[in-house]
């Protein structure tokens, strides 16, 4: 089976944060990679799970 893309109303339904923010990563980065199919963007969920593994912070310890 192929691989779901997200759009980006589903990246920011997935991660908590306001679709503006999904706009601002694609055009200043900073966001997961993704694709573009003349002016859809999409993401595989492959590449979303890899993104979000690097953004782990280590607790502080007190």
């Amino acid at each position: 089976m192929a691989d779901k893309h997200l759009s980006p109303e589903d990246l920011a339904e997935r991660l908590g944060v306001p679709i503006m923010t999904v706009y601002a990563w694609n055009s200043r980065g900073g966001g997961p990679r993704f694709m573009k199919f003349g002016k859809h963007v999409r993401y595989k969920i492959a590449d979303v799970e890899a993104w979000e593994n690097e953004h782990y912070a280590e607790p502080v310890a007190s």
